[in-house]
C-alpha cells in the first residue's frame, strides 16, 4: 500500500512564519499534507511531480471576491474559479447580497443563500465560501441561523449604498437593494448589524474570534457632491475623475465612523476593506490607535498596489474605491512592508465588454465598477513585492496564512502537517508580459495589460488535486463549499 497518494519533490517551501524557503518534497494522502521533509522516497507514491527547483506557495486564500454580480453565480462559479488556479488562488470568499445584480431579488436568506449554494455546487475548481450582507432587518436576525446552520461567519456593510448606488449617484435605494419600505440601508442600520454580529459572537463563544465584520468605507454624501463638481466642472477625465469623484478623504471618514460605531457596539472583530489611499490608511491607523481594543484588520487589493491613474489600461480600470494616484499606490507599498496590512486580495469581480462600458465608452461615469484579478493575485505580489524587499514568507502571511485564520478556514494557508494538500508552484524568475486573451476569466480586458511580471504560476493544487498543470487547468472542478469552521 503506498505511503502517499501525491508526492511533489525538489521544491522551495515557503512558510509565513520564516522569510527563506527550505528544499523539501510535500508528501499528501487523502487530500491533506502528510510530510514536508526532504528525501521523501517516490516508490511510496501513486503519483509523483517533480517541483524542479520551483518555489511552493501555500494556496491564496483570495477573501474577497465577486461572483455572480454581472454574469450568473453558476458561470462565473466555473470561468472565475478556473481564472484563481491560474493565480494560485485555492480558496476564494466571495461577497453575496440581496438587491440588483448578483440574483437580482430580495428577501430573506433563508430563502435565498439555498439558491446561492445551488448554483455554484459542483462547477468550482477552487473551494470557496460566502461572506453576506445583512440588506434589511430580518437579515440580522438570521444572522445566528446562518453561522450555525451554513458555515457563514463573516459579513459585511456598503457604507456608502445609502445614497450613493454601485456605479454612481442613486436616487431609489429601496428598489436598488430591494428592502422594504420603510426601511434604510444608512448608520443605523449599520450599528444594529454589529449588535447582530456581536450578539452571534457571544452566543457562540468558540467561533467568537471567526466571526467579523468587514466594511466597504466610503462616505455616500461627500461622493455624491464630489461627483457632481467633477462632473460640472469638466476638467478631468477617465480613472483621474473618477478618482477625484471618490475622493481619499472620503474613505477615512467612513474609516471613522465604521471603527467609533464597533467601539460603541462592543464588537471587536472588524476587517477595513480595500484600503485605497494614504489617508484611508492613516485614518486605519489612527483607529487602531484610538480603539485599541478593536482588532482591526486592514485589506489592500492587488490592484491598488498594481496600478495608478495613469498606468492602469483605460477605464477597465474603473473600481470602488477608485485606482488612485501614484502617491497612493506607493504609500501603501510602505504601510505594507511595514507590517500594517493584513492581507492582499484580488476583489475579483469579472465584468464583461459589453457590461463594463458604456455610449460613449470612453465615459468613466457611465461605465460599471469592478474587474478581475484573480489570475494576477500571487504573480503580482511576487513580482511587485521582491522588487520592493517583500519576503517570500510574507508573501504567504498576506496572502494565505492571515486571512485563513481571521475566516476560519482551520485546514487552510500554510503547507504544513495535517493541513489541506492546497498549494502551488511559482517560477519566481519567469518574466511574462499581461494579456488578457491569456485569461481564464470571460473577461475580455485588464487594466494590468501590458504589465510585466516577474514570476509564474506553473501548477496549482488542491487537495492534492492538480488543477492547474504547466499553466493549463486541467480536470475537472473539485472545489468544495466550505462551511466555517472548516476543521476536516
Amino acid at each position: 500500500m503506498a505511503s502517499f497518494d501525491v508526492i511533489v519533490t525538489n521544491v522551495g517551501v515557503v512558510r509565513h512564519d520564516r522569510p527563506e524557503p527550505e528544499t523539501a518534497d510535500i508528501g499528501v494522502l487523502d487530500g491533506r499534507i502528510v510530510r514536508v521533509a526532504p528525501g521523501l522516497d517516490p516508490a511510496g507514491a501513486h503519483t509523483v511531480v517533480d517541483g524542479g527547483g520551483k518555489l511552493a506557495f501555500p494556496g491564496a486564500v483570495d477573501a474577497h471576491q465577486h461572483w455572480g454580480i454581472y454574469n450568473p453565480l453558476a458561470v462565473d462559479t466555473e470561468t472565475e474559479s478556473r481564472a484563481c488556479a491560474q493565480g494560485g488562488v485555492t480558496s476564494a470568499l466571495t461577497y453575496m447580497r440581496t438587491g440588483r445584480y448578483y440574483l437580482n431579488k430580495g428577501g430573506p436568506y433563508d430563502e435565498i443563500f439555498p439558491e446561492v449554494l445551488d448554483a455554484s455546487e459542483g462547477r468550482s475548481y477552487v473551494d470557496y465560501a460566502f461572506h453576506l450582507a445583512p440588506m434589511m432587518r430580518r437579515h440580522i436576525d438570521e444572522i445566528p441561523a446562518l453561522v450555525r446552520d451554513h458555515g457563514v461567519t463573516s459579513f459585511k456593510v456598503f457604507m456608502f449604498y445609502g445614497s450613493h448606488g454601485l456605479h454612481g449617484r442613486s436616487a431609489d435605494q429601496n428598489a436598488f437593494l430591494m428592502i422594504p419600505e420603510g426601511e434604510r440601508y444608512d448608520y443605523a442600520h449599520f450599528e444594529f448589524v454589529m449588535r447582530g454580529i456581536q450578539a452571534a459572537r457571544e452566543r457562540f463563544p468558540e467561533l467568537a474570534g471567526e466571526i467579523s465584520l468587514s466594511l466597504h468605507c466610503e462616505t455616500a454624501e461627500i461622493m455624491s457632491a464630489y461627483t457632481q463638481m467633477v462632473e460640472e466642472e469638466g476638467r478631468l477625465t477617465g480613472l483621474e475623475a473618477y478618482s477625484a469623484s471618490r475622493p481619499p478623504h472620503s474613505e477615512g471618514l467612513a474609516v471613522s465612523i465604521a471603527s467609533y460605531l464597533a467601539h460603541e457596539t462592543g464588537l471587536p472583530t472588524i476587517n477595513l476593506l480595500h484600503l485605497s489611499s494614504a489617508k484611508a490608511m492613516d485614518a486605519a491607523l489612527r483607529m487602531a490607535e484610538a480603539f485599541p481594543h478593536i482588532d482591526f484588520r486592514r485589506e489592500v487589493t492587488i490592484g491598488h498596489l498594481l496600478a495608478d491613474i495613469t498606468t492602469a489600461s483605460g477605464i477597465g480600470g474603473k473600481v470602488n474605491p477608485p485606482l488612485r494616484p501614484r502617491e497612493d499606490v506607493e504609500a501603501l507599498w510602505a504601510h505594507l512592508l511595514d507590517g500594517k496590512v493584513d492581507w492582499v486580495v484580488s476583489d475579483h469581480a469579472c465584468c464583461r465588454d459589453e457590461q463594463k462600458f458604456g455610449e460613449p465608452r470612453d465615459d468613466v461615469f457611465l461605465a460599471k465598477s469592478g474587474f478581475g484579478g484573480a489570475e494576477y493575485l500571487l504573480p503580482g505580489l511576487i513580482s511587485e513585492g521582491s522588487r520592493r524587499g517583500l519576503s517570500y514568507g510574507d508573501v504567504a502571511r498576506l496572502l494565505s496564512w492571515n486571512p485563513a485564520r481571521r475566516f476560519g478556514l482551520r485546514t487552510k494557508g500554510a503547507i504544513a502537517e495535517g493541513l489541506d494538500a492546497d498549494f502551488c508552484l511559482v517560477d519566481p524568475d519567469s518574466t511574462w508580459t499581461v494579456r488578457a486573451e491569456d485569461s481564464e476569466s470571460t473577461q475580455e480586458y485588464t487594466p494590468f495589460e501590458g504589465f510585466e511580471l516577474t514570476a509564474r504560476v506553473t501548477d496549482t493544487f488542491l487537495r492534492g488535486h492538480r488543477v492547474l498543470e504547466d499553466g493549463k487547468v486541467a480536470g475537472d472542478p473539485q472545489g468544495r463549499y466550505l462551511a466555517r469552521p472548516v476543521t476536516g
